[in-house]
């Protein structure tokens, strides 16, 4: 092995770092920790017998074709499906030239890293935002940008604000980056004056706008919000969307949706990564989407997630030391919520109090592009089983009031 390790790697991956969150979970491993670290969908919302039964059809009719080489515009089966879905559940009318497969989302967030940033490139997000977009983005050295949430989603003020900043310094940020539908780590979901605003601000600005959905289909509250996507027919708008959180993680599959020469710059950047992803999983998929089994997937996902958002609010409402200013945001959907602590609260170093108090949560800091921010933390309500639900709220409700 070479001595000059730092001589030969590039610069851009001696800005990549570990992800704060398979790191914390490493430390969750033992049997009697219960967890809310993670973002796992729960098993229980796994339909295996069905997807048993068509991956044994997918060998016995396509078998040849589902184990070779696939176009890297994917399956055409699975893009037809995928087509219609949309257009059932946002009004959005597609053609194949307008999306791709992806190998889950997150390969989705290193192409658009790659396809549109360069080195100290300035992207705006949302504070807080997906811990894996902030991996994304710093492997490619862009400088993020930070517009706070409260519970309508980013504040419109603020961004506007930042962007008048940015123009008086002669900066034109790339894209801005959201995720409006049931926030990944914050829980709250943009109203739809915020998304007619921020389309506004984007046309005026000339600027693109990605759009982060793996939850949208997982709304158990409230009424439903059009896509930004579908408020503004695609023209400035590329959205990501995945199975991991509304079928199986273990396929990971995705797919994203934009304008057609947006979508052929990802259709290269897949050519030299992965070049596809993998035809297996995506006949599977076709064929369990054409067999309309997605629907009683997501009814039966929606209602086990809603009851143990619920149990876990009621359990926050019952325990946490609201009088000592502690708060927490109620989910429409999704996977998660977000508790806010006094300022003075760090909760990395409370972490390592829950965790001898048998209890796990996801920091705050691991949130935010410069990890400054220490007084939060994120919950995971799917994967945790309700009785785990009401003993690690009761465990964790112990650590916060010993810790104010």
């Amino acid at each position: 092995m070479t001595n000059r390790l730092n001589d030969i790697f590039s610069d851009n991956v001696m800005n990549m770092k570990r992800s704060v969150i398979r790191e914390l979970l490493k430390l969750t491993q033992k049997p009697e920790i219960i967890s809310f670290a993670g973002g796992l969908p729960s098993p229980l919302s796994f339909p295996i017998d069905i997807i048993k039964e068509i991956a044994c059809s997918v060998l016995d009719n396509n078998g040849a074709k589902a184990l070779q080489y696939g176009a890297t515009e994917g399956v055409n089966e699975l893009v037809d499906e995928l087509i219609k879905i949309l257009k059932d559940f946002d009004n959005v009318d597609l053609e194949k030239k307008n999306i791709i497969p992806t190998t889950a989302s997150q390969q989705g967030l290193d192409f658009v890293a790659k396809v549109f940033c360069n080195p100290g490139d300035v992207i705006i997000v949302e504070a807080p935002t997906y811990v894996g977009a902030i991996s994304a983005f710093n492997s490619y050295r862009a400088k993020m940008v930070e517009v706070e949430l409260d519970n309508d989603g980013m504040k419109m003020d603020d961004l506007e604000s930042i962007l008048k900043d940015l123009n008086e310094k002669g900066i034109k940020p790339k894209f801005i980056y959201t995720i409006p539908d049931f926030h990944n780590p914050a829980g709250v979901t943009m109203s739809i004056e915020r998304r007619k605003k921020l389309l506004s601000i984007a046309e005026r600005e000339d600027l693109l706008i990605i759009e982060d959905s793996p939850y949208r289909m997982i709304r158990f509250r409230g009424e439903h919000i059009p896509s930004l996507y579908a408020l503004n027919k695609g023209k400035r708008v590329m959205s990501l969307f995945t199975f991991s959180k509304i079928l199986v993680p273990g396929f990971r599959l995705g797919w994203i949706i934009g304008p057609e020469n947006l979508v052929e710059k990802i259709i290269v950047a897949k050519q030299a990564s992965d070049l596809c992803s993998p035809p297996f999983n995506q006949y599977i998929t076709a064929e369990f989407l054409k067999r309309g089994h997605l629907t009683n997937t997501l009814t039966n996902t929606i209602a086990m997630y809603k009851e143990k958002n619920e149990l876990m609010l009621k359990m926050l409402d019952e325990y946490m030391p609201k009088d000592k200013g502690v708060s927490w945001t109620k989910p429409d959907g999704g996977l998660f919520l977000w508790v806010t602590m006094p300022e003075h609260v760090d909760c990395d170093e409370m972490f390592k109090v829950a965790i001898k108090e048998n209890v796990a949560y996801v920091i705050g800091s691991a949130f935010y592009p410069k990890g400054d921010k220490k007084n939060s933390f994120r919950l995971n309500f799917s994967y945790p089983s309700k009785d785990d639900i009401v003993e690690g709220v009761k465990r964790l409700a112990k650590v916060i009031n010993e810790t104010i």
